[in-house]
């Protein structure tokens, strides 16, 4: 199939509507959809997160015909294509190899069982996770049992939950509060590295802090709207990435905690699901290119 082809074959399980929308109504940038086109037949499709030359290079060796990112493969004025220097060489890479690139952005944020969606349901199991390990330490057992129940309830039914934003084009929506398995803060930031595979996560949290409601904004989304919604949901613990230095001692002399994940962890959690979808409906053979390094 032709890169249009494939394009319009993933774009439904990520409408652009929410990209729009995103912009439109939200305030935001982006710069999503066939960023690349090569106007090559697609008889495999390589993803990444982001789009590098290693990524290129993975899709190459791999008879890939196309790469889907989720940061767009070109966001800003590029000022110059030199292979080695970042994005610009990235781009150059892509197009030299007629390989064609579709990025994915704020609508994979914001799409039903998108990005933002996957962000809070992993915290939810890192809480289930961490009140059955603090419950199986703890001499009351019968207890614990009813926390893990009642806490599995809440992760299907997702109760409770309120959303920033929400969209008319469809059911997702970004910016998440919403209730976890009563844990302590520190348990939970072990049991969230586990779940997403990180690595570099840190916690700005008091000794002994207990979790019961979470607010979660996949990416860099903590900025002052996103406390405001946090503080108007009772929230007990703020979960994103890159939190700039006056919101997070914002959030601490609120009382509240901050677990932030590296961006890529936050975000590669719900893009490999993503991907995994993919793989079953795109009719082409689907890759997966992954970069530990930034766990």
């Amino acid at each position: 199939m032709t890169a249009n082809e494939f394009y319009a074959r993933i774009e439904r399980f990520a409408p652009m509507k929410y990209s729009e929308e995103f912009c439109s109504r939200y305030g935001a940038y982006d710069n999503s959809g066939l960023l690349i086109n090569c106007k090559n037949n697609v008889q495999a499709a390589a993803f990444s997160l982001d789009l590098s030359e290693e990524a290129v290079e993975f899709a190459v060796q791999n008879g890939a015909g196309a790469i889907v990112t989720h940061h767009p493969a070109i966001y800003a004025k590029l000022s110059s294509l030199c292979p080695g220097e970042g994005e610009g060489g990235a781009v150059l890479a892509a197009a030299r190899a007629g390989i064609s690139v579709i990025s994915m952005h704020l609508n994979l944020d914001a799409a039903e069982g998108g990005i933002d969606e996957r962000l809070a349901c992993g915290v939810r199991k890192a809480a289930i996770a961490a009140a059955r390990a603090e419950s199986a330490e703890s001499a009351e057992g019968a207890e614990g049992g009813a926390v893990e129940n009642g806490a599995e309830t809440g992760v299907r039914a997702a109760r409770g939950e309120e959303k920033m934003y929400a969209f008319s084009c469809g059911d997702g929506g970004y910016g998440r509060a919403y209730d976890v398995a009563e844990c302590s803060a520190q348990r939970l930031k072990e049991e969230f590295d586990k779940e997403f595979g990180a690595k570099h996560t840190l916690l700005f949290a008091k000794d002994g802090r207990k979790i019961k409601r979470v607010c979660s904004f996949c990416g860099a989304g903590a900025d002052e709207e996103a406390l405001a919604f946090a503080v108007k949901n009772g929230a007990d613990l703020i979960v994103s990435s890159d939190i700039k230095h006056h919101i997070l001692k914002e959030i601490l002399s609120r009382g509240m905690a901050a677990l932030c994940p590296t961006h890529y962890a936050a975000e590669a959690y719900g893009f490999n699901e993503f991907y995994k979808k993919i793989a079953g409906a795109a009719e082409v053979p689907c890759i997966y290119f992954g970069n530990d390094s930034l766990l």
